[in-house]
């Protein structure tokens, strides 16, 4: 018995070429698990902005300020439907026709074609004419997308310089969208580090030296992340000299209406490039001045220069937008451009909604106001008038990155490093709180 246990009880023999055979087995199983290794897809870091906002989500301290997401928020620091989106979307509910069937590729008609209208304006002859197609698109940055890859793929007359020209500073979503699309970037001096405001003569030098044709992308107005514009001479003299080069125009226009609260004003860098008769392109966003954020409406526009063969140019370029956007969304979203719509195409509406880009435009400007009067009382040291100079949602303190850091960790204020700050953050009741914290660090630092 004694022999049996012991027998039953010993491991089993394999013969050298069984154990050979295994190993080679479990090594070709190992290889196999997954076609991208680390070596070819490395971890890619978190998107800095949305890690901000995770790390202010996560903070518990009652005295947190966000100044970190561009998004609209009211003196209580919470989210605003616009009442005028609010009547829409009422409305829409109530319409008995109302179904979720297909847009055509290129969008909603009533939408894209009103929304040129803010751009250019309601009588200009760009429209009349037939010099512009325009695209619905997945809000502003699939506008961009969609303009990037319009210019990659058919911008090649008389071999045209291919690089982008982008402000330096600029959104960070831009290079990533122009290189994704295999184009090549280059910077222009945007903003001036010692007068915090707009550096007019390093960006006119680099474009004069850049080569005929550049590509040279523009914001429209409330830049981001500066909120520094170029005055009305300054924009003629930037035209100027793209005139003169045969640069290509490249708007990108995010902030209509909610930058100064007056559409014709904040379109008017766009409407004197195309009265002087450039060619261009234009994004457009419907997230901020409606405060659709979520619902993703936005529009790409094509205006041609005026010349005999216009409509055939429009024609064409409608044609392999229609094609590119078809390979990438099929069709776009229809929510966000019904509501859009629905204000755009009413005059009682449209007053309303004019109405409620003041209140928010409003309320940014008041918070420049509040948060340079603090500082003047404070004495805080350094000049600050760049706080009310700058316009529109963002504003570029100054403050360095370390800082931010400080203001972070101490006072549990998020901004992004290169000092950047979201004015709808603050409000009455935080603006004191934030201009003593930038006060003691400033000091300190």
């Amino acid at each position: 018995m004694g022999s049996d246990t012991t027998s039953s009880s010993s491991p089993p023999s394999f013969s050298p070429s069984f154990s050979r055979l295994h190993s080679i087995a479990n090594h070709m199983a190992s290889a196999s698990t997954t076609s991208f290794p680390p070596e070819a897809v490395p971890q890619a870091p978190e998107d800095p902005l949305f890690g901000l906002m995770r790390a202010c989500k996560a903070d518990t301290s009652p005295d947190k300020v966000d100044l970190g997401i561009g998004a609209y928020r009211d003196d209580n620091a919470k989210p605003w439907v616009l009442p005028v989106v609010k009547k829409a979307d009422e409305i829409l509910r109530n319409d008995p026709d109302l179904n979720h069937e297909y847009l055509p590729i290129a969008g909603l008609a009533s939408f894209t074609s009103k929304a040129a209208e803010l751009l250019l304006g309601t009588s200009t002859p760009t429209i009349s004419e037939k010099r512009v197609a325009s695209v619905q698109t997945i809000s502003g940055t699939g506008a961009v997308h969609l303009g990037a890859l319009f210019l990659a793929r058919f911008y090649k007359i008389h071999g045209a310089n291919r690089t982008v020209y982008l402000s330096n500073p600029t959104w960070a979503n831009h290079n990533q969208i122009f290189a994704n699309v295999g184009l090549p970037i280059a910077t222009y001096p945007y903003f001036h580090k010692e007068t915090r405001g707009l550096d007019i003569e390093g960006m006119k030098r680099t474009l004069a030296d850049a080569p005929e044709h550049s590509i040279i992308l523009l914001h429209a107005c409330a830049h981001n992340p500066t909120g520094v514009d170029p005055t009305p001479d300054q924009w003629r003299e930037i035209a100027s000299v793209m005139a003169a080069k045969k640069h290509f125009p490249f708007f990108d226009c995010a902030y209509q209406g909610f930058a100064s609260g007056d559409l014709d004003r904040d379109a008017g860098a766009i409407r004197l490039f195309v009265e002087q008769g450039f060619e261009l392109v234009i994004a457009q966003s419907f997230a901020k001045n409606f405060g659709l954020y979520g619902e993703r409406a936005g529009c790409f526009h094509f205006v041609a220069a005026p010349s005999p063969g216009t409509a055939g140019i429009t024609t064409r370029v409608a044609s392999q937008l229609a094609i590119l956007q078809r390979s990438e969304i099929s069709n776009p979203p229809i929510y966000g451009a019904r509501i859009a719509s629905t204000v755009l195409n009413d005059r009682a509406l449209f007053a309303e909604w004019q109405e409620n880009l003041r209140t928010m435009s409003g309320r940014i400007i008041a918070m420049r106001q509040a948060l340079k009067a603090k500082f003047d009382e404070l004495g805080t040291p350094g000049t600050w008038n760049h706080i009310t100079d700058q316009i529109g949602m963002f504003s570029f303190t100054g403050l360095s990155e370390a800082q931010v850091v400080k203001l972070r960790d101490e006072f549990h204020v998020y901004m992004t490093k290169n000092g950047r700050i979201s004015m709808a953050g603050l409000n009455t009741r935080n603006v004191d709180y934030f201009a003593r914290a930038v006060d003691k660090v400033v000091r300190e630092t």
